[in-house]
């Protein structure tokens, strides 16, 4: 008997068709010496601290550093076993235990990978298994897939790789989380390996929109006609000075006739755009529609699971010359397409800008199978056809366009207009985008142009403008870069943080936490998460740098050119590093005394830190330190100081010579300094002798 194990019961029941295992039982699907079975995602996992004797938030406990990470079943949010979870474990270990051969069908990739090597190590497997790899659920696909199937151990890097980061993931998070929340005494606090750094790029983006101070600029333009219409030259420089810019414009603006000192025609060739992967394919789904990444990714996996797309969660933008062969017959499937049959008739021979077989890692591009949906909802075809759509870009012929600019001398100062004309339109003619011509008149240096109009216009330098989920995507995926050139931005991909399956998931964690929310279509920090990275800004959990070089050795260990070994012991350190920086942040946390007005300004709040009392006022400087001659006030001296100007008798300072004395301390109302206050000691009434 064979076992085949899918992620998901709908992936298993395709498979289970074209194996002719029908027959449906608990669990699996039976026939033709096949069991079929599934899990339901992570049906393993790490397990938490408690594991490993480590109960409650613990300082002396931290870092937690297991020397083997165990593994445990699914639990729920309670930390209990799901039954569901709890019978599936059972039927997969049962048909395990009588097999002769395991072919893994989950996900062709690194968390697909890791659901079935934890559940075959949780198990104590031992059975010899082969991997199904497939980047299409069609029933050619799966035949032809499991006519060449791999040995199970060629993909071990790939676990490798998976295993390192889930147990980075875990370190990081349970122990940053952990110190930070020790830190602050009161409340968790959420920290992760990516979600942190992400975090970073949201507030960072925000405060700079929000604290941006827009610089005025004037620049001056002048109308003539040409060919029957009006052409506006503007100046090529910005003046800031409006006094300068006046002066100059005065001098001009009585010009009625200029010549043109210029005329530069060049050609620009436009490529069309590689074909989507998961991330570009979510940054458009925003753009175009308002969806989610995590929304893009569940309409992106309803579709290859029913058979109309490849495998979306890939991080390739490129296809070999294997799959391109195929696209011809590919694009004759959309013949009687109503919105794409003609214009998939005019691809002749398919562009090979998206071809490259070196650049391809675990899954090719994403295509449309041939496959039609069935019964696709309105959101799954604007999806469906977002694909379809920049497949047939990217086969089409590239665009060319002729680019005019003309400049004209007036009184030294350049003016400028520019002009486009589409010679050819290529793949803009898919979408019929960015067509738009703005021909400029035929004329020639040295030319006299009659002015019909001058003017001088004032405008303010803008903001970069705060993430949208297609930002905050196109961020994570260069590392915070901001990369326009589609080449370039292929180039340094390993250098981004987290990876297209998961890069969703963080976002919707940070929305879950309540470090942000959706505005629309713009991610706003709120008040937490703005909390936290002030805080966290220049710590290493933080930096997203160092995030993008621990994926890039994550990438490097699944093509076998890092030691995993090594990569756990960076993490381990790291990991007791930020421990320590986090611990520190104890000074940085408000633990008590909110609501005390502040004695100076009237105006602030007095904040209740470890070693200081502060009000919250920028405009204030009203401060109080805990310790005071060798003796730290407690939170109710404190208090009473803030409040009635003066605590009561406090025993146990010591003097600058070592001794000790008792006082009590004082607020003077006009420094608004501490000072000691020595009660008079009542005399003690004298004992009468006693007569004989």
């Amino acid at each position: 008997m064979i076992t085949i194990i899918a992620e998901k019961p709908s992936v298993a029941r395709q498979i289970s068709r074209v194996v002719g295992a029908m027959e449906r039982k608990v669990g699996y699907y039976g026939g033709n010496n096949n069991c079929v079975t599934w899990a339901f995602g992570h049906l393993i996992q790490l397990a938490m601290p408690e594991a490993y004797g480590v109960t409650g938030f613990r300082r002396e406990s931290l870092p937690i550093i297991p020397d083997d990470f165990q593994l445990v079943s699914r639990k729920d949010a309670k930390g209990k076993e799901d039954d569901g979870v709890k019978e599936q474990l059972r039927v997969i270990k049962n048909l395990f235990e009588h097999t002769e051969k395991i072919i893994v069908a989950t996900d062709a990739g690194r968390e697909g990978e890791l659901i079935f090597r934890y559940l075959y190590q949780y198990l104590g497997c031992h059975v010899p298994f082969q991997r199904l790899w497939i980047s299409s659920l069609t029933d050619k696909a799966i035949k032809e897939g499991l006519k060449n199937l791999k040995d199970g151990h060629d993909y071990d890097n790939l676990f490798l790789s998976a295993k390192a980061r889930s147990e980075a993931d875990w370190l990081v998070g349970i122990n940053a989380t952990q110190a930070l929340t020790i830190a602050a005494g009161k409340g968790t606090y959420s920290l992760g390996r990516v979600q942190t750094p992400t975090l970073a790029m949201v507030c960072r983006r925000f405060l700079e929109n929000k604290n941006f101070v827009p610089t005025p600029f004037w620049q001056m333009h002048f109308t003539t006609e040409g060919d029957g219409k009006a052409v506006k030259f503007l100046t090529a420089d910005r003046w800031k000075d409006k006094a300068d810019a006046e002066a100059v414009y005065q001098k001009l603006k009585s010009a009625n006739s200029v010549a043109i000192a210029k005329v530069e025609c060049r050609e620009k060739t436009e490529e069309p755009p590689l074909l989507y992967d998961l991330t570009t394919l979510q940054k458009d789904a925003n753009v175009r529609y308002g969806f989610t990444a995590e929304q893009t990714l569940t309409i992106a996996q309803k579709l290859y699971e029913a058979k109309a797309i490849t495998y979306p969660r890939t991080s390739s933008r490129y296809i070999p010359d294997d799959v391109y062969d195929e696209i011809p017959k590919l694009l004759r499937t959309l013949a009687d397409n109503e919105q794409w049959g003609a214009l998939s008739m005019t691809i002749h021979k398919p562009n090979r800008h998206s071809v490259n077989a070196s650049k391809v890692t675990d899954h090719h591009a994403l295509l449309i199978t041939g496959e039609k949906p069935q019964y696709p909802s309105n959101d799954d075809k604007k999806i469906y056809n977002l694909i379809v759509a920049r497949m047939l870009e990217a086969f089409s012929d590239k665009c060319v366009k002729e680019l005019t600019t003309i400049t004209v001398d007036v009184n030294g100062i350049p003016f400028v207009a520019k002009g486009t004309v589409i010679r050819q339109q290529g793949w803009r003619f898919i979408m019929n985008e960015d067509t738009d011509t703005d021909h400029l008149p035929n004329w020639k240096e040295g030319q006299e142009l009659h002015v019909t109009g001058w003017g001088l216009a004032d405008g303010k330098t803008k903001p970069a403008a705060i993430h949208t989920e297609a930002t905050l995507l196109s961020e994570m995926e260069h590392c915070g870069k901001n990369i326009d050139d589609e080449e370039l931005a292929q180039a340094i991909k390993d250098c981004g943080i987290g990876t297209p399956a998961t890069r969703a998931a963080i976002i919707e964690t940070l929305i879950d936490r309540e470090y942000m929310i959706r505005l629309n279509k713009q991610l706003i920090p709120t008040e937490k998460g703005l909390f936290i990275y002030n805080l966290l800004k220049d710590k290493q959990i933080a930096d997203v740098a160092m995030t993008g070089q621990w994926e890039q050795s994550l990438a490097r260990i699944e093509r076998g050119e890092h030691n995993a070994e090594d990569f756990r012991k960076g993490i381990e350190d790291y990991t007791g590093s930020i421990v320590r920086e986090l611990l520190s942040l104890e000074d940085r946390f408000v633990h008590s005394g909110i609501g005390i007005p502040c004695p100076k300004c009237g105006k602030g709040t007095m904040q209740f830190y470890k070693k200081i009392v502060k009000c919250d006022n920028p405009a204030c400087d009203c401060h109080v330190f805990r310790e005071k001659a060798g003796k730290e006030l407690t939170n109710d001296q404190l208090k009473a100081l803030l409040t009635e100007g003066r605590t009561g008798i406090i025993k146990g300072f010591k003097s600058k010579q070592g001794n000790s004395f008792d006082a009590v301390v004082t607020l003077n109302r006009e420094t608004f300094q501490t000072e000691f206050s020595f009660p008079e000691r009542k005399s003690q009434p004298k004992k009468s002798k006693s007569r004989k």
